[in-house]
């Protein structure tokens, strides 16, 4: 099968505890209404079986709106629901061996948060990385003060594979990002907390440069 093209630059993280009391599915679906191509399911504290309900929700609505699913950590609940692929982190299994059970068609992603890493992730043959936290964010601050534009510039130099900047990054500092060389940006609260999660991913849309499709 042929390597997918990593085609969308707004990458949207879901955290169902920080969207102020609303329903997590329907402020995705605010959010692929507003334009939005990839979601990833991260929701860790979930049992196994409620995280296959969600994530069999998600499917379905991602599908609707011609979008990616990512789950996050698990290879099995992704191949379950037939998501787009996986999102690792340091505590998930080796990109190889994720790599060896999707195969080639599926997307594989990986939190890197130093060089080091974000070239391990390159070798081992993942699709993407998410780099940061670029700046201050409560949700990041358990991985040390934030790397800034200048490593999130550093690493993109390094890497052929694409780079979303990750952490505290909004529609002020997107443009900073951008310049610096990430493909794109991934947000969790600057979306999932928002008023109107529509209109925040349009706005956010707008500043990004177009992928094809």
């Amino acid at each position: 099968m042929t390597q997918p093209a990593v085609d969308f630059n707004l990458y949207l993280i879901t955290n169902r505890n920080g969207t102020r009391g609303r329903g997590l599915v329907p402020v995705v679906e605010e959010a692929l209404l507003g334009g939005v191509k990839a979601v990833q399911l991260r929701e860790k504290d979930l049992s196994s079986r409620d995280l296959y309900t969600t994530a069999y929700d998600l499917r379905k609505l991602t599908a609707r709106y011609g979008a990616r699913l990512f789950i996050n950590d698990r290879v099995d609940i992704a191949l379950a629901v037939d998501a787009d692929g996986v999102h690792l982190g340091s505590a998930s299994i080796p990109v190889h061996r994720a790599r060896r059970i999707l195969g080639r068609e599926k997307f594989i992603g990986v939190s890197c948060h130093n060089t080091v890493s974000a070239i391990s992730a390159q070798d081992q043959e993942a699709d993407f990385i998410t780099f940061g936290p670029v700046f201050p964010t409560p949700s990041k601050a358990a991985y040390g003060d934030p790397s800034g534009v200048e490593k999130l510039s550093a690493v993109a130099k390094m890497l052929d594979i694409p780079v979303f900047a990750l952490g505290g990054v909004n529609r002020k500092n997107a443009p900073r990002v951008m310049a610096a060389g990430a493909h794109g940006i991934a947000l969790i609260s600057a979306v999932m907390a928002a008023d109107d999660p529509r209109e925040v991913t349009r706005s956010l849309l707008s500043i990004l440069p177009a992928r094809e499709e």
